[in-house]
């Protein structure tokens, strides 16, 4: 089993970004003062005390035990049924569910540190309330009166999890090509038959009941993504009074073996006539599921952050302590972090990670935002893939460099190095790859409005770059003349792209090196936000200058990239 440091929740780092980073306590303008962000500092270091000491323990033993399945039924690892108990009776589901759901509503901004949170002490554990919480926003959005009675007040309250099944052996990306068929029943159910592949927490043995969100097609629906409807598919069937009845139609046929997230059970599973019951409308059923996957798409956000954060602090505790080589310039017996090199990782990690922290609490805020302010619904959309697609990509190359500073005992699975680099890869793929993430960004977000909200994306960082020339410091400077000429390069970026909209292929060749420019860029833009909050300060701390210095390293190290990536753009296809 692998041997790793304590895993300490970023809690002060999320107090400055609810209150401070800004401009305004985003807690209290979210909640209409029934909260502050200091209420949500309390919360969030509550969550963080039950994430290291209840979660956290089960992280190397979910990935060196797994799950298995045995006689049809998935087991996990000893610890997890009882974590998970301790997870629901402490509230932490409720709290998380919206208030229209039958939850407590927390902001977006505040479940975006929960996220992070869950994901960096057990990233596999964390999946299964992930899907459940993607589950509950579908149902809540679509679900009738009965349903929701029956099956998602359930959800929220931990008794029962929930699960997404779309994809089948020869429809992955391509929903359309679903063929697992539901047919109408006289009682008002549907038999539903079919196959569905790699269903994150598919079968378990944590909770009484596994409710399914299935994707199928009815008879005679047209061809395509239109003949598609929406399922809810319990493992058990459910009796009038409430009570859990005989186990439905739903075979687990097998669990994958995996690179990583051994503690998170994928299965394949087998409808056979199993019993379901239509969500929303006929025909309506990819509306339904994209309010789930959106939901796991900004997920994935802050569970690449947890998992890079992990790792991050496991190679910095690591380097703290290693003695080898005489470090240049500094007292004979330093420990590696000294070395220049080990220290630009561990800053280039750090730093990248605050990114995507900041990031993912600015994009939460505004979804929540999205539902009463119009003028935000554009930007809040626009964040999703880039959140996902940026966030997962440089969390890869984060755990890769945790490993880097371990050397060759990062290459060793004792150290639990590797484990993290295992878990994050899958990020990149599962809820709509990277590509799939920027071709949305560039058809449905970029082109299809000629670039507005990528321009009001801009000019908001262009108003950040005046707030810092209003700063006599040269560390604003630095960062003011660094983010303007990313805007600048980011604004062709831009212009080269529309300019592709009639050549499809020159298009979507670099979307994905579009999307995560922007994503570089909107990291910058979130440390820039940051040094414009600390300079405010009339007495700067210890952990004021640690903060510029880990702007000042984005601004050398990483957001040059935006440069790069922008005459990436310009070239289109290379053929």
């Amino acid at each position: 089993m692998a041997e790793s440091s304590p895993y300490i929740p970023p809690v002060d780092d999320y107090a400055f970004l609810l209150s401070e980073a800004f401009g305004l306590d985003l807690v209290e303008r979210a909640t209409g003062g029934e909260l502050t962000a200091e209420d949500a500092e309390e919360i969030l270091a509550a969550a963080g005390e039950f994430a290291a000491s209840v979660i956290a323990p089960l992280e190397a033993l979910g990935d060196s035990v797994g799950a298995r399945l045995e006689d049809g039924q998935v087991h996990l690892p000893a610890g997890f049924a009882e974590a998970y108990r301790a997870f629901v009776d402490a509230g932490w589901i409720t709290a998380e569910a919206p208030v229209s759901a039958g939850g407590d509503g927390l902001p977006g901004a505040v479940r975006a540190g929960l996220g992070e949170m869950w994901n960096a002490s057990n990233a596999a554990f964390a999946l299964c309330w992930l899907l459940t919480a993607g589950q509950i926003h579908a149902l809540n959005a679509a679900a009738s009166d009965e349903l929701r009675e029956t099956y998602l007040t359930k959800l929220v309250s931990g008794e029962w999890t929930g699960t997404m099944n779309l994809t089948e052996p020869e429809a992955g990306t391509d929903l359309g090509a679903i063929r697992t068929i539901a047919t109408p029943r006289d009682d008002g159910s549907w038999a539903i038959r079919g196959q569905k592949i790699f269903i994150t927490w598919g079968d378990h043995d944590i909770a009484e009941n596994i409710v399914h969100l299935v994707l199928a097609r009815t008879p005679g629906a047209p061809e395509g993504a239109k003949g598609l409807s929406l399922f809810v598919a319990p493992k058990f069937l459910v009796n009038e009074d409430g009570s859990l009845g005989e186990r439905n139609a739903v075979t687990t046929v097998a669990i994958e073996h995996k690179l990583g997230i051994h503690g998170s059970p994928t299965c394949v599973l087998a409808y056979e006539d199993a019993t379901g019951y239509l969500v929303g409308e006929v025909g309506g059923g990819l509306a339904g599921m994209f309010i789930m996957m959106n939901a796991a798409r900004a997920g994935m956000g802050f569970q690449a952050t947890g998992i890079a954060d992990r790792a991050y602090q496991q190679a910095a505790a690591y380097a703290a302590q290693r003695l080898q080589g005489r470090v240049l310039d500094r007292p004979a017996g330093a420990p590696i972090a000294e070395h220049p090199d080990v220290r630009r990782l561990l800053l280039s990690m750090s730093s990248k990670i605050f990114a995507m922290r900041a990031l993912g609490v600015y994009a939460a805020d505004l979804l929540d935002r999205a539902d009463t302010d119009g003028a935000e619904a554009g930007l809040a959309e626009f964040f999703v893939p880039i959140l996902k697609g940026w966030a997962t990509e440089d969390a890869v190359q984060v755990t890769s460099e945790a490993i880097q500073v371990y050397g060759g005992m990062g290459f060793i699975e004792e150290t639990g190095a590797a484990q993290h680099y295992r878990d994050v890869r899958i990020t990149t793929i599962y809820e709509g790859t990277t590509a799939i993430q920027s071709n949305d960004l560039v058809g449905r977000k970029v082109v299809r409005d000629g670039g507005a909200v990528a321009e009001e994306l801009l000019a908001r960082i262009d108003a950040t770059v005046a707030q810092l020339r209003g700063f006599d410091h040269p560390m604003a400077v630095r960062t003011a003349d660094r983010i303007e000429r990313a805007v600048a390069a980011a604004r062709r970026a831009t212009a080269d792209l529309l300019a592709q909209a009639g050549s499809p292929r020159d298009l979507y060749a670099v979307s994905v090196p579009y999307l995560m420019l922007l994503g570089t860029l909107a990291g910058g833009w979130m440390h820039a936000q940051a040094v414009c909050a600390v300079l405010a300060h009339e007495t700067p701390s210890a952990t004021d200058a640690a903060r510029l210095t880990s702007a000042d390293f984005y601004g050398s190290h990483h957001l040059p990239r935006v440069h790069a990536l922008a005459e990436t753009v310009a070239g289109g296809e290379v053929v």
